[in-house]
C-alpha cells in the first residue's frame, strides 16, 4: 500500500511529493510494527491531512514495480520527490530536517525529557507478551508496571514553562495536553502508538490494565484520541489484536 501525502492536502507545485509504502495483509491496515504507525502520525501532524481515507484506497502497485522503485527493499519505505529513503530508523529524522520552519511547524520537544519519557514501555511490553512461563508472569508484569508509572509521573509532573516563579501558588499537577505541551511533538508520534498497542494488546491476551489511578496516562490517551492526527492513522483494536494474535505467547505450565 502507498500513501500519498500532500501538504494541507493539495499539492503545489514547489510542495514535496511524498509517499509512504507499507506492507499490510489482505483485510487488514496494521502492520504491527510501530514505526509504520509513527512515519504516519508524523506525516498528518507536519502537513495537517486526514490519511485515513487515502489508506484506506489502497493504491496498489505491482510487486515488481515495487522492486524497480526499490530493488532489494521490502516496506515500510517512503519516496520524497521520486527518492527512495529506506532506512526506517533515519526517515523520521530527514524529514523533520527537510520539512523545517519557518515553511513548516516546528514538531521537536522543547524539553528534552519528552523524547525519552516511556521509551523503556515497548521493550518491556514486549517481554511480558512474549512470555509463556506462568513463574516469570508477575515479574515481568510489574516491571512493566514500573515504567508505566515513571511515564504517569512525568506527565503528571508540571514542566519548568508551567510554573511561574513569581507566582506564590505551588503547581503540583500539571495540566498540559501531551509530552511536552499542549501540542502534539515528535516524541508523542513516537510514544502514542507503542503505549496504544500496549493497552489493546495486554488487556486481550494477559487481562491486563492500565491502573485508572495513573491518571496521568489515561488523560494523555483520552487527548490522543480527541484529535484526529492520532486517530486517523490509527489501526482498530481488532486489527491490533489479530497482528499480535501470533506474537503473544501463552502461558503454559
Amino acid at each position: 500500500m502507498s500513501l500519498s501525502v500532500p501538504l494541507n492536502g493539495l499539492k503545489g507545485d514547489n510542495e514535496p511529493a511524498i509517499e509512504l509504502f507499507v506492507k499490510i495483509k489482505e483485510r487488514y491496515m496494521f502492520t504491527g510494527k510501530p514505526v509504520v504507525e509513527i512515519i504516519m502520525s508524523f506525516a498528518v501532524l507536519e502537513f495537517s491531512v486526514l490519511c485515513a481515507e487515502d489508506a484506506a484506497s489502497e493504491i496498489k502497485r505491482k510487486p515488481a514495480d515495487l522492486q524497480n522503485l526499490a530493488p532489494g527493499t521490502h516496506p515500510p519505505f517512503i519516496t520524497f520527490n521520486s527518492e527512495v529513503k529506506t532506512d526506517v530508523n533515519k526517515i523520521e529524522e530527514f524529514l523533520e530536517d527537510v520539512l523545517c520552519p519557518p515553511k513548516y511547524m516546528k514538531l521537536a520537544a522543547k524539553h528534552p525529557e519528552s523524547n525519552t519519557a516511556g521509551m523503556d514501555i515497548f521493550a518491556k511490553f514486549s517481554a511480558f507478551i512474549k512470555n509463556s512461563k506462568p513463574d516469570a508472569n508477575e515479574a515481568l508484569e510489574r516491571g512493566l508496571l514500573k515504567t508505566l508509572q515513571k511515564l504517569d509521573e512525568y506527565l503528571s509532573s508540571p514542566l519548568p514553562d508551567e510554573i511561574d516563579e513569581n507566582s506564590m501558588e505551588d503547581v503540583k499537577y500539571s495540566n498540559r495536553k501531551f509530552l511536552d505541551g499542549d501540542e502534539m511533538t515528535l516524541a508523542d508520534c513516537n510514544l502514542l502508538p507503542k503505549l496504544h498497542i500496549v493497552k489493546i494488546v495486554t488487556k486481550k491476551y494477559r487481562g491486563f490494565e492500565i491502573p485508572k489511578d495513573m491518571e496521568g496516562i489515561w488523560k494523555y490517551l483520552g487527548n490522543a484520541y480527541a484529535r484526529e492526527e492520532f486517530t486517523n492513522t490509527c489501526p482498530s483494536d481488532k486489527e491490533i489484536e489479530i497482528a499480535y494474535a501470533d506474537v503473544a505467547k501463552r502461558l503454559t505450565k
